[in-house]
């Protein structure tokens, strides 16, 4: 049976010159939390490839279904897409979005990979417990809005909910990925708000330790929270984003 799409939730591509942007939103989000970061990098002459990722975008029944395999998946199907048209790839990623690409860059390929907003570790307390509370509360409720222009709330598309089963996985793919991150050796760069109130500045300075074979690059801001794609200072990270694919591709 096809899934239907969320409204606004779609993937999306446009083709462009021979560098090739893969585009991977965060958990329970869907590709619209990338898509101006994409139109921005389609406006400077990129091809660009923003990815759904399996169980979004459709109903939070179809999330609790798949496993990190399947998210995983999704971005390995669109960087093949993108290989097979003989691009240079990088990969950029929002939260979880970030770990899949970085996750990516220890397994295929790539010119360089940007991790914006991305964990290491959960610093929910009730992360230990979940074996038990997903019999309680098989969905989760979310908190405040994770940005600074409350104008992002009537644009942003996510489920309401984090459901339970699909936080279990989300663990177990952090706790997997973990374990790669010393394999990386293209350029990186991470992108990380000082007040993301979701995913804590410390999970950058630790992704910094870990990542000791990567020629590494960090940037901070200060004025959003932790939709950095979407938020007040979108245009500072869209600009960064752009001069490191620059700054990194071949000739």
């Amino acid at each position: 049976m096809t899934q239907k799409i969320m409204t606004g939730a779609e993937p999306f591509y446009w083709a462009g010159n021979d560098i090739g942007c893969l585009l991977v939103h965060g958990f329970t989000g869907t590709p619209k939390e990338m898509l101006w970061l994409g139109e921005y990098l389609r406006d400077q002459g990129y091809t660009v490839l923003g990815v759904r990722l399996a169980g979004h975008g459709t109903s939070m029944a179809d999330m609790e279904k798949t496993t990190w395999q399947d998210w995983f998946g999704s971005v390995k199907d669109g960087y093949e897409l993108l290989h097979s048209q003989k691009k240079q790839i990088f990969a950029l990623g929002l939260s979880m979005g970030g770990a899949l690409v970085l996750h990516l860059a220890a397994h295929k390929p790539l010119a360089g990979v940007v991790a914006m907003s991305t964990p290491l570790r959960l610093s929910n307390p009730f992360i230990p417990f979940l074996p038990v509370i997903r019999y309680l509360m098989p969905r989760m409720p979310k908190g405040e809005g994770t940005w600074v222009d409350p104008s992002i709330e009537s644009w942003h598309i996510s489920y309401s909910h984090y459901p339970s089963v699909s936080i279990m996985q989300l663990v177990k793919f952090l706790n997997h990925y973990r374990d790669d991150l010393d394999e990386i050796i293209v350029p990186t760069l991470l992108m990380q708000s000082k007040t993301d109130n979701l995913v804590l500045p410390k999970n950058m300075e630790m992704l910094s330790e870990l990542l000791a074979n990567a020629p590494l690059e960090t940037f901070w801001v200060e004025q959003s929270d932790h939709l950095l794609t979407e938020d007040a200072e979108r245009a500072k990270v869209f600009q960064k984003a752009d001069a490191f694919i620059r700054a990194h591709a071949l000739p």
